[in-house]
């Protein structure tokens, strides 16, 4: 891919192999040998090339159907991200100016509290923390001085709206908690803070604490609420979000490692949301544990690509749309290139 960006990725990434004070196990360090081949890297430039191909003219990936047209900050950041994990930053290379105009346009539908996007929609929050997500990671490839003010807006309603469980829901003001939403505000606080922006340690840790009690002890797995059934989206979800603060080692880690592989279930609903999380788990794991998930992974995602001309889309009809799908997709099998700060070890 874009193999002149890789020598500045190295330099940016160095401070992030100690998160939260812990160091990342030696097992996580060793090379595993996992690599993208050729015809897997084909699939990912058509991947680009179709998103690419379906974003509007004010930067916004507006999606291509009736669910996705209701999520343009959502759409815009999962696009982002497929092409940060590409190795495509904003004003080089291909697809340079497609990056720009996205994240001018995240940049742009923050409010000057720094909420972003409608806030009469009922998952308000779940869009502003994969925003943040997206911004934060732009801003520690690039140190773009544009995106902090705002990223640090964005951080402080992220910080506000934590409740008296530890959690997070989707509205700023709901006083009860997740693990789904939860989860992406914690992975946009790591994000944050490894950018050098000021993250209570205190916040961090109430977080962990909720995820942690969501638990289940009996199916090894997490739940989306405290004493509710384990399932794969939200145990891929809680596993990441204590990695990326540090708890590589937690014996929670490790038992919902074991239930992912025991629950991989490809025709489950949330097959590809809980990939999102599912696949950077594992590679935090790494060693044997990612080199088995990642080629697990890339068959079955390959074996379900579409062809659109030139490019490459992803639509199962359980999904939410091809923008979505065709954005994550790519982002996993792009995941051994390196290239984003939260999917380095």
């Amino acid at each position: 891919m874009t193999s002149k960006l890789t020598l500045p990725m190295r330099l940016i990434v160095l401070p992030l192999l100690v998160l939260g004070g812990l160091l990342v196990p030696a097992s996580a360090q060793e090379t595993d040998q996992v690599t993208v081949d050729t015809a897997t890297e084909r699939i990912i430039k058509r991947g680009l090339r179709y998103l690419a191909r379906y974003q509007s003219p004010n930067g916004a990936w507006l999606g291509r159907n009736e669910k996705e047209r209701h999520y343009p900050i959502a759409m815009t950041s999962y696009a982002l991200m497929a092409f940060q994990a590409a190795g495509h930053l904003p004003g080089e290379g291909e697809y340079g100016k497609a990056v720009s105009l996205g994240v001018d346009y995240l940049l742009n539908s923050v409010s000057p509290e720094g909420l972003i996007g409608d806030r009469n929609n009922g998952q308000y929050m779940y869009f502003h923390g994969i925003s943040t997500i997206t911004l934060a990671e732009l801003y520690g490839q690039t140190s773009n001085p544009s995106i902090r003010p705002k990223l640090e807006r964005m951080v402080k309603i992220i910080v506000s709206s934590q409740n008296q469980d530890g959690g997070w829901r989707y509205k700023p003001t709901a006083t009860d908690a997740d693990v789904s939403v939860t989860v992406l505000q914690v992975v946009a606080l790591r994000a944050a803070k490894s950018g050098g922006l000021k993250v209570p340690q205190a916040t961090i840790d109430d977080a962990v604490a909720y995820v942690r009690s969501c638990y289940n002890e009996g199916k090894g797995g997490f739940s989306y609420q405290p004493g509710s059934g384990a399932g794969f989206a939200r145990t891929a979800a809680a596993i990441y979000s204590l990695q990326v603060c540090g708890h590589y080692d937690d014996p929670l880690v490790k038992a919902g490692s074991k239930y992912l592989f025991d629950n991989f279930g490809e025709q489950q609903r949330w097959f590809t949301y809980g990939n999102f999380y599912a696949a950077p788990a594992q590679y935090m794991i790494g060693g044997e544990t990612w080199r088995k998930w990642y080629y697990k992974i890339r068959d079955v995602i390959v074996s379900k690509v579409h062809n659109d001309g030139d490019a490459s889309l992803w639509f199962e009809n359980t999904s939410v749309g091809p923008t979505y799908e065709t954005a994550i997709n790519v982002m996993i099998l792009a995941m051994p290139y390196q290239y984003i700060p939260l999917y380095q070890r």
